[in-house]
Order: structure tokens, then C-alpha cells, then sequence
């Protein structure tokens, strides 16, 4: 939508938050400019309110409007603005800053290293493995900043990573770290927020929406964990929070590092990075790969039993939420689908339901197969409900414990579930990718690893990075105080094995791969198209990509029907475009660009 014209009696701040009417509707707006009285009629602002996005957030939203796609509407509409009379708060800020004290970080000779190559660069990567100690230098790194008056912004992938980090932070910083997420409740917003606007709040983190926060004086922007997808937006705007950060860095012209056990190969590759290998823990861990499909095995009941007489901690990752990811009936192969999306229905013995994680619909367990009506609907792929219960009952001396988003819904019950973990009160945690994020588990001595093939074969170009980095992570989790084992349940010991401890040689060899087809040495923009009619929606597909192959700055990498054809009910199409530079794609796009096409730069999802 274009930039609409009002007319105001009081003199407007450029940039200034206001509310307007539209189509009988009350709505907020933002004041982009003055201009002189045009010669067609103007409705009034209605009022004009306490706040005003900066010069600096403006421009922040108008390179996400452009860049992915998005109207100015909806990019400003992620930031929260400054407030008026922001002078006003300066006497309170400098009584803060006078009475703030830092407990003492003391950093090895190879972490002083570290942080002396992270202060001589702009943006710069921090590498280092699981119990390096990368946190500690960030914490350093944050005392110089806030000698120097400043605050910092540091943001992490998921909520999931906050409870502890803060706990960390806090222990150093005290009072001057504000947490913000989405689960905050309404007061604690409202809380947090006037630290962040009276300056009593120094060091500000969370997930990806922490960065459109009104953080006046920040002098260092931190990305931990920034290999994470979560950094990546699913509904438009689309932005990458981890490049938004280095193009707001380079806006205030602050350092930003980027920090990671396994970093994406697009950071390693694009910028200087320094290499902080081994740790604190000393333990070894030992790696054993059973080739068997995704099930509970002998080995690995044995391991969880020995794990358990040893009075140790475990962890089984699984991919898959719920108890079963499909049904499939046992006479004609039939798969029972979401009635909306061309995606398999996941069993929720709990609820007696099986669910869509697409569109969330659900309906009770199917007695009988659909189609055939003489079959039995057997179960398909291993969930972590199933695998919980399954422990649970043959293990019943054993506490076993659900982590995933079905059973962690609140910030409380993330806090609570961890603690209990944490003080020994639960054995063995059986959850999807939350087990990856970053957690400190000092007891655990055994990890498992089911399902890792279902990642390594997706059509994504990326598919052998995920998967090795989320191996990684997860025995990173593990033999932090005692020797550990790292089970593997992959019929690709012969990809995974040679690079668990030597990931960097993976990248270098990725490198090579992605030469002149990926990025980081190309860039790709996925176009897709969704309408209730499939015929509208390849019709749309087909005349965009038309106009593409008249082009020739563009590639059509492919077109045809999403992967999953089928979501909430609307059909899907899709294009992959390639090109040497972003603006080829841009241009492209926006010159052939239909009504129903939406459009995600830098994809990081395929299906």
C-alpha cells in the first residue's frame, strides 16, 4: 500500500505514531513525511500519540519492506517506537549506570584471545564448541560495553534458552537484564518495557523480536546460536533476524558477533571468525551408530537401564512430536491424511485424537481405513509421547519426562521442567529440537539420537548441515562431568562419523559443494502461491513464471507443486529463483510478481 495523505492541525515529529481512519475503521499510522496540502480532500488524524519510531528504525522497516517483500505497514509494525521527552529520563539512566555493579568474569588465555578478535572486527564469529565458554565472553564483552555507557542487545533462537541464560546473566548483572518474549504476560511487558525506556534495563535479550526493541545508546548486538532457523521469520514479514542484526549493527555502527558450536556455512564463509575449540569438561564422549529404523531397540533399553543403575542423566531426541507421526493402513498401504492438508496425521493417544501440525485441525482415532474399510490403521514413525510412555511403563523406577511444545506450553512450565532436570528429580528427558538449544545439563551421560535420517534425505539443499549440526548439538549436551555415550541410531555412520569432531572440515568440504548453486555464493528467493482452487493457483504459477524465463538475469531453479501440496485447505505451487545478487532477484520479482505470489528471500524451508 502507498503512503497515505492526512492533514493535522498541531505540528507532527517525523515518524511520529498516530491514529487514523480508514474505511471506517481506527487504525495506527506512522508519519513518514510532510508535504504541501494537495488539491483533493484530506480526512483529519484523529490523535496523535506519546511515540515516535526513530530515524533508525524507520529506515530499518523500509530495507525488510523492500528487501522481503512486505508492505511498510507490516514491517513497522514489528517494532515497538521510543517514547516523547525521552531527555527527560537522562538524570534517572546516569543514577542507574552510577550505581550498577558487575560481578568479576574471568576468562582463560584462549578466551582473552577470543574477545580481543572479537573487539577488532564489526561483525565477526564466534566458533567455538559446546563448554568452550563462549557465554563467559560475551558476558566480558558486556562489562566493556557497559563501562562505556552503552547497552546491549543479546539475542538468542528460541524462548526455550531463556530461563537459564537468564539465571546466568542475572548472577553477574543483576538487576540491568531484561528478558523479552512472547510469553511474558501483559504486566511483565509493561515492566520491561519501562526499564528498556527509563535505561534501568542495560542488557536486554531474547528471541528474534528483541530486536525491534527501543534501545537507546546500544553499543554491541550478540547472536548466540546463529545457525538457528528460528532466527528466520514463517509469515510475512520474512525477514532473517540474524542478517536484520548485522544490517542494523552496520545502521549504528556497533559490533555485532554471530556465535555458534556449529555455525551456518553461509556466517563461516562470509565473515572473520576465530575458532575456540574443546572445554571446560574434560569427559569423553563415546559415539556408537546403530543402523536400524526409527524405534526403541535393545541397545538402546540397555543403555537406558545402565544409564539409570549408574545414577546418571539421559536424554532421547526424537523429531517427531506426539505418539505417532502417520497412520497407514496394513491391507492397502493407505495413508490417513489431514482432511485440509496433503500432510499424515500425527496420534495423540492422550486427547484420543489425531492431529494436523500444519492447520491444528483434529478428529478421534480412526477405528477402521478409510478406503478399504477392512484394514488396520497401525501406527508409523515414532513420536516423543509414545517413546515417553513406553519408558514410563517398563521403567517405571525411572522419572521420565515429556519436552516438547505439546507438554511445555508456558514459560513456567519450561522453568519448572528444566529445574526438576537440573536438581536430579527427573532421569531421562525424552523430547524433538528443544533438547538442542543450548541447555546446561551437567549430569548427563547419555544421549540418543533417533530419527536423523528422516533429516539428512529431505530435498534441501541444506539438509546434510542440519542434520550433522543437530547431532552436534546434542551430544554436545552430554559428558560435561563423566563420560558419556552418544547413541546413533542412522544408517549413515559413513557421512555422520568422520565429521562429529570436525565440523569445520565439513564446511570446508560443503564449501565446495555449494560452489556456483547455493548460497552463500548465490542467492535464492521461493515464490509460492496458495489458493482453495488449484487451477487458480498454478494459472498464477505459470503466467509469473512466464514473464521470469523472458528475463535472463534470473534462473527458474523449478516450479510445479510445493512438496506439501496441500495446507488448510489451499493448494500450493511454487518457483525457486537463483541469482549471482540479491537486487537481480528483487527486480525480477517485483517486474513479474502476480496477485496470489508470496514471497520468502533467503528461504530456509522447502516443503
Amino acid at each position: 500500500m502507498e503512503p497515505l495523505t492526512y492533514q493535522s492541525e498541531p505540528s507532527l515529529l517525523p515518524y511520529q505514531k498516530v491514529k487514523i481512519k480508514l474505511r471506517n475503521r481506527e487504525l495506527f499510522g506512522c508519519v513518514a513525511e510532510e508535504v504541501a496540502q494537495p488539491e483533493f480532500k484530506t480526512l483529519s488524524i484523529l490523535e496523535s500519540m506519546d511515540e515516535c519510531f526513530s530515524s533508525q528504525q524507520y529506515k530499518s522497516a523500509k530495507f525488510i519492506a523492500d528487501y522481503y517483500f512486505s508492505s511498510l505497514g507490516e514491517a513497522l509494525g514489528l517494532f515497538i517506537p521510543f517514547l516523547d521527552g525521552e531527555e527527560g529520563r537522562e538524570k534517572r539512566e546516569e543514577e542507574i549506570t552510577k550505581g550498577a555493579e558487575v560481578g568479576e568474569i574471568v576468562l582463560s588465555k584462549k578466551q582473552d584471545e577470543a574477545l580481543a578478535f572479537l573487539r577488532q572486527h564489526k561483525v565477526s564469529l564466534l566458533f567455538g564448541d559446546t563448554g568452550s565458554g563462549k557465554t563467559e565472553i560475551y558476558m566480558k564483552y558486556f562489562s566493556e560495553i557497559l563501562q562505556d555507557e552503552k547497552r546491549v542487545l543479546f539475542l538468542m533462537p528460541e524462548i526455550s534458552l531463556t530461563p537459564q541464560m537468564q539465571i546466568r546473566l542475572e548472577k553477574f548483572f543483576g538487576e540491568m537484564v531484561v528478558m523479552w518474549h512472547s510469553k511474558l504476560t501483559k504486566k511483565q511487558k509493561i515492566k520491561n518495557l519501562e526499564a528498556i525506556y527509563d535505561g534501568s534495563a542495560k542488557i536486554i535479550a531474547g528471541p528474534r523480536s528483541a530486536l525491534f526493541l527501543p534501545i537507546k545508546d546500544l553499543g554491541l548486538i550478540i547472536v548466540d546460536e546463529e545457525h538457528d532457523e528460528s532466527y528466520k521469520s514463517s509469515s510475512r514479514p520474512r525477514y532473517q533476524a540474524r542478517d536484520m542484526a548485522i544490517y542494523t549493527a552496520s545502521q549504528l555502527k556497533i559490533p555485532v558477533v554471530l556465535g555458534s558450536a556449529t555455525p551456518s556455512l553461509t556466517s563461516y564463509a562470509k565473515f572473520p571468525h576465530f575458532r575456540l575449540k574443546g572445554g571446560h569438561f574434560g569427559a569423553k564422549r563415546n559415539v556408537v551408530f546403530e543402523p536400524h529404523k526409527e524405534e526403541i531397540t535393545p541397545l538402546i533399553e540397555h543403555s537406558v537401564a545402565q544409564m539409570s543403575k549408574q545414577g546418571d542423566q539421559g536424554m532421547v531426541f526424537i523429531p517427531t512430536r506426539a505418539n505417532f507421526k502417520y497412520l497407514i493402513c496394513d491391507a492397502c498401504g493407505f495413508t490417513y491424511e489431514c482432511p485440509f492438508c496433503s500432510v499424515g496425521m500425527s496420534v495423540h493417544r492422550n486427547t484420543r485424537t489425531v492431529q494436523c501440525h500444519y492447520c491444528n485441525y483434529s478428529e478421534a482415532i480412526p477405528q477402521k481405513c478409510p478406503k478399504c474399510s477392512h484394514g488396520d490403521l497401525v501406527s508409523s514413525r515414532l513420536g516423543t509421547a509414545e517413546a515417553t510412555s513406553y519408558f514410563k511403563e517398563h521403567y517405571s523406577h525411572i522419572a521420565v519426562e515429556q519436552f516438547d511444545r505439546d507438554v511445555i506450553t508456558t514459560q513456567n512450565k519450561l522453568k519448572s521442567a528444566l529445574k526438576r532436570f537440573n536438581d536430579g528429580k527427573t532421569d531421562l528427558l525424552v523430547g524433538t529440537q528443544m533438547l538442542s538449544k543450548g541447555h546446561d545439563y551437567h549430569d548427563v551421560t547419555l544421549a540418543v539420537v533417533l530419527g536423523l535420517d528422516n533429516i539428512l534425505n529431505m530435498s534441501d539443499y541444506r539438509a546434510r548441515e542440519k542434520a550433522l549440526s543437530l547431532l552436534i548439538q546434542i551430544a554436545g549436551r552430554s559428558g560435561r562431568k563423566k563420560e558419556a555415550l552418544v547413541l546413533v541410531q542412522s544408517f549413515n555412520e559413513d557421512f555422520f562419523a568422520p565429521y562429529i569432531e570436525y565440523y569445520e572440515q565439513f564446511l570446508k568440504e560443503e564449501m565446495l559443494f555449494r560452489e556456483g548453486m547455493y548460497p552463500p555464493y548465490k542467492k535464492l528467493c521461493r515464490v509460492l502461491f496458495a489458493h482453495k482452487y488449484a487451477e487458480k493457483a498454478r494459472d498464477e504459477m505459470e503466467q509469473m513464471q512466464a514473464r521470469l524465463a523472458g528475463l535472463g538475469t534470473v534462473v527458474v531453479v523449478g516450479a510445479g507443486v510445493a512438496p506439501i501440496e496441500r495446507i488448510a485447505g489451499k493448494y500450493r505451487f511454487q518457483i525457486l529463483l537463483r541469482a549471482d545478487k540479491s537486487t537481480d532477484i528483487i527486480r525480477a520479482v517485483r517486474s513479474c510478481k502476480t496477485e496470489l505470489a508470496e514471497i520468502d528471500m533467503d528461504p530456509v524451508e522447502f516443503n
